[in-house]
């Protein structure tokens, strides 16, 4: 596991600034163009692809046992997703996020359709033994992988974002993962040293179109290579890119069907500006026992 390095906003700091350190944070994804293996479902690889080059990285979807492993050792990062687990798949998938976390390559879990759902079910557990670096799902995948709650209804989320809060806190406290991502219409990210961060940017079109979510986790396993020791921030860099991004494409859409190709295009030619201009942040300390935590708000609303 990568352990998350002291960042400003933990106890005594300032709070970070993260719309600036976002844009600094995507010139220099786009300046590296990290290699990111995918090991993610059959429903959204072409998805999962294509918004990694759009932002300026490189997708490998190296999913067969023997070559997961010792490709896990060589990328950048690694991206697990649950959401298809064929036979296959569920081998690789341990097998690289075994060798990922001996190489100390970051790598992020996501969870799909845990909770009711036998195999992924076991799978995903199995998988958070390892410690990702980053855990990304909805409130009902987070809740159940961490054992507060029995899941959604399938990819759904029946719980609301905030209702994942404390399970991430101590997830994260307890260093069983790096950072924990929990999506929905206010994205929700944890991590020791970044405190609880919202993010209220997005668009409900993200909903409507086939791995909206899922993409995410690739984003923000880009991200993760380029901030190995800084879970946190990889987590709420990537959620912040992904939703402006998707908040800007959606003022052009006529709906789902232009939705998603104005995506890529926006991923494409985001600014530093625009994430500076367009991201809506709030940030907590992270709360000491018996204290509530004072938020403080970066961004503005365009």
């Amino acid at each position: 596991m990568h352990t998350a390095a002291p960042v400003p906003g933990s106890a005594g700091t300032p709070s970070p600034d993260w719309p600036a350190r976002t844009a600094t944070l995507l010139e220099e994804v786009r300046a590296r163009s990290p290699l990111v293996q995918c090991i993610t479902n059959t429903v959204v690889q072409n998805v999962t692809a294509n918004v990694l080059l759009a932002l300026g990285a490189s997708a490998a979807m190296v999913d067969v046992t023997t070559e997961a492993g010792p490709f896990a050792r060589v990328a950048d990062a690694l991206l697990v997703n649950t959401g298809t687990p064929h036979p296959e798949p569920r081998a690789a998938s341990v097998e690289a996020a075994t060798a990922a976390v001996e190489a100390r390559t970051p790598w992020v879990l996501d969870p799909v359709a845990v909770g009711s759902l036998p195999v992924r079910t076991a799978l995903a557990h199995d998988l958070l033994a390892l410690r990702p670096t980053v855990l990304r799902g909805n409130a009902s995948e987070v809740l159940a992988l961490l054992g507060a709650a029995d899941g959604g209804r399938g990819v759904d989320s029946t719980a609301a974002t905030d209702e994942a809060r404390t399970a991430a806190l101590r997830a994260s406290d307890g260093r069983l993962v790096g950072a924990v991502a929990v999506s929905g219409p206010v994205d929700l990210l944890v991590a020791p040293g970044t405190g609880v961060v919202r993010v209220a940017n997005g668009t409900p079109l993200l909903t409507r179109i086939t791995g909206g979510g899922c993409a995410l986790g690739a984003v923000i396993a880009a991200f993760a290579a380029v901030t190995p020791d800084d879970p946190g921030a990889a987590a709420v860099a990537g959620t912040v890119v992904h939703t402006v991004a998707a908040e800007l494409a959606a003022r052009d859409a006529g709906g789902p069907g232009t939705f998603q190709p104005l995506l890529l295009d926006r991923l494409a030619s985001l600014t530093p500006d625009d994430v500076v201009r367009v991201a809506r942040v709030t940030t907590e300390s992270a709360p000491s026992p018996g204290t509530e935590p004072a938020a403080t708000t970066a961004g503005v609303r365009p």
